[in-house]
């Protein structure tokens, strides 16, 4: 029997920062191409059925779905969501810390690279104007 009168759903939580699951619609298939390269890397077939591919997308979408709702409960206590709400909350699995830390080190090497050869091209870029300018 179904009684549109009868209040909030029980699968919908009210007070909590997570949103229902009827709230919004994810697009399925976005990360089926990257699935498929590490579902291969870990051990499985060249091109894994659809529907295996389908489920490891459910599984990882609502374990980062999670993590992020953990993390920003986290960092809604100081008003702002970090980096360090997210290593918090890997705390007690070491190689996905591990793991994370290493990427977030990778990534900050990456950008003063970055920011190295910008310089490096701006500096260029002015000798070769300077030198036009002599000719």
């Amino acid at each position: 029997m179904n009684n549109s009168s009868a209040g909030p759903s029980s699968k919908q939580r009210t007070g909590s920062s997570q949103p229902s699951e009827t709230s919004f619609k994810r697009k399925r298939g976005v990360f089926q191409k990257e699935l498929q390269h590490m579902m291969y890397g870990f051990g499985d077939d060249p091109n894994p059925l659809p529907e295996s591919v389908a489920l490891m997308e459910d599984i990882v979408v609502e374990y980062i779905t999670e993590l992020v709702y953990k993390a920003q409960e986290i960092g809604s206590k100081r008003g702002k969501l970090s980096v360090e709400d997210f290593l918090y909350l890997m705390r007690k699995d070491p190689r996905k810390l591990n793991r994370s830390t290493e990427l977030l080190s990778m990534n900050e090497e990456l950008k003063q690279a970055r920011r190295a050869f910008e310089i490096d091209e701006d500096k260029l870029k002015k000798a070769f104007e300077e030198e036009d300018k002599m000719d």
